[in-house]
């Protein structure tokens, strides 16, 4: 019993260690990025048109060609499906990657709704993902 206090310490230092920590590479989104700005109104919920995608790891990503892959929710199947994908070249030492419209890549999201969207490596597996919500 004298120790318990003891072990609640040792346990929030692992918790708050574990918790600050990053492991995976984060998926997320702004309505642009400005080179000298940065990252303009990050967010998850969105009107209909173009957003950027953004990646951001601790880590070299060590990718060349990817893709961001938007699968859309259906409501009356109550499963992801596929949407939309847009193919890119990146360096593979790039550990901060934003991905916006460009001349073959329009990066809209035309329809209402919940998406998923992902960074694929050249072999189509999941870097990292997240969710969006597209509004009227």
């Amino acid at each position: 019993m004298k120790n318990l206090p003891f072990l609640f310490v040792i346990m929030f230092i692992n918790f708050t260690s574990i918790s600050f920590s990053q492991s995976e590479p984060v998926l997320y989104f702004c309505e642009r990025y400005d080179s000298r700005d940065g990252e303009i109104n990050v967010s998850d919920r969105f009107t209909r048109g173009a957003v950027t995608v953004v990646v951001k790891s601790d880590y070299a990503l060590r990718l060349e060609d990817v893709a961001i892959q938007y699968d859309k929710y259906n409501e009356r199947t109550g499963k992801f499906e596929y949407y939309k994908k847009f193919y890119f070249t990146i360096t593979p030492d790039m550990k901060y990657v934003y991905f916006t419209k460009n001349s073959e890549s329009d990066m809209k999201f035309e329809d209402t709704g919940f998406y998923r969207v992902f960074l694929l490596d050249e072999r189509d597996k999941t870097v990292a993902s997240a969710l969006i919500e597209i509004i009227r």
